[in-house]
């Protein structure tokens, strides 16, 4: 195989760190040196010449070959088997709603977030239980942490470049998520967003930092889903009221009284979507009645409709916990789902 990326030498593990560091080529952890031998098996695993096109980033027109996938995805600690589901996360990047050049380059600091569906996670040892929105496996944690680099060395997506986030999170290191399908009575997220069910699938959104939630205290689906609801109506009072995906991860725990009451995930959905509002005027209880003016009694909806929201089975078997996940900037980017290794469009 002829790889066509520049070379570099060094002389030891150490200097490859130093090397690379000193270019900003890293996000300040240690690296997997990219040897040619390890590139040539990801993009063989793949069944892709180092040139294939994955697609050209929409504003600076920048094209993303498989190669420079590859490159990066080993220096994030992947392995070949890891490498189509990074190639399916970042097409699914490229796709226009999304809007990556806006997702990446805002002050808002969000990062992207990635939900792996159907048989790969078993396949690729992921593990959507314990720690799930944490370090929980390996393949996880360097598939999030290999869109990071790539987002970096690709795009220049670096901090004060490109990435012009205040604050930004520590999702930017690695933010990847498997659904928790072996103890879930709820279809997969992928086959709700159009992904025949039985295939492997990677969702990605723009998102902020997960909200972390309680409430043990009940059994009743709607008092789990207002307390849910009252997260994201906080989100839309301290960040942004825009409409958009925000997307809820829910816990075997909470799942058990869902599926007792006869609940699916389209009743989720149904529920947050007509709970999960504000009105203009509630702005002036966290200081920022300047902008209420004469529309206080304006309502604003977190979602523009219920297929908007995002549920996500995944979390450690006991606690009465949840997550929201609210959107970068709901009205502009969008969640996309790309299926890995297989075209639904083909045929």
């Amino acid at each position: 195989m002829q790889l066509t990326a520049k070379r570099h030498q060094a002389d030891d593990f150490q200097a490859v760190q130093e090397y690379f560091h000193s270019r900003q080529w890293t996000d300040g952890l240690p690296v997997v040196p990219p040897t040619p031998e390890a590139v040539a098996a990801c993009l063989d695993w793949v069944v892709m010449p180092p040139d294939q096109l994955i697609g050209v980033e929409p504003v600076r027109e920048r094209p993303i070959t498989a190669e420079k996938l590859a490159i990066n995805a080993v220096m994030a600690g992947c392995l070949p088997m890891h490498f189509p589901v990074v190639v399916a996360a970042f097409t699914a990047m490229l796709k226009e709603p999304f809007l990556l050049h806006g997702a990446t380059a805002s002050t808002g600091g969000c990062a992207v977030l990635i939900v792996i569906n159907g048989p790969i996670r078993d396949e690729l040892g992921m593990d959507g239980t314990f720690n799930a929105l944490g370090p929980s496996d390996r393949a996880t944690t360097a598939i999030g942490r290999s869109i990071r680099l790539i987002l970096g060395n690709l795009m220049e997506v670096r901090p004060g470049h490109i990435d012009r986030s205040t604050f930004g999170h520590p999702g930017k290191i690695s933010y990847c998520i498997s659904e928790d399908e072996a103890n879930s009575p709820w279809k997969p997220l992928a086959s709700e967003l159009g992904v025949p069910e039985g295939l492997s699938a990677v969702t990605v959104m723009a998102a902020g930092s997960p909200r972390q939630l309680m409430n043990e205290w009940t059994t009743k689906p709607e008092e789990i889903l207002d307390t849910f609801a009252a997260e994201i109506c906080a989100n839309m009072r301290h960040y942004s009221i825009w409409p958009g995906n925000y997307a809820i991860v829910v816990p075997p725990q909470l799942r058990t009284h869902f599926a007792n009451a006869g609940w699916s995930k389209a009743d989720i959905r149904q529920y947050v979507f007509e709970k999960a509002r504000i009105r203009r005027a509630e702005w002036a209880d966290c200081g920022k009645g300047a902008i209420v003016a004469d529309k206080g009694e304006q309502e604003y909806a977190a979602l523009p409709s219920p297929d908007h929201l995002l549920v996500i089975a995944a979390g450690g078997p006991a606690g009465g916990f949840g997550a929201v996940i609210p959107p970068w900037l709901g009205h502009k980017s969008r969640a996309a789902t790309v299926a890995i290794d297989a075209c639904l469009d083909c045929g």
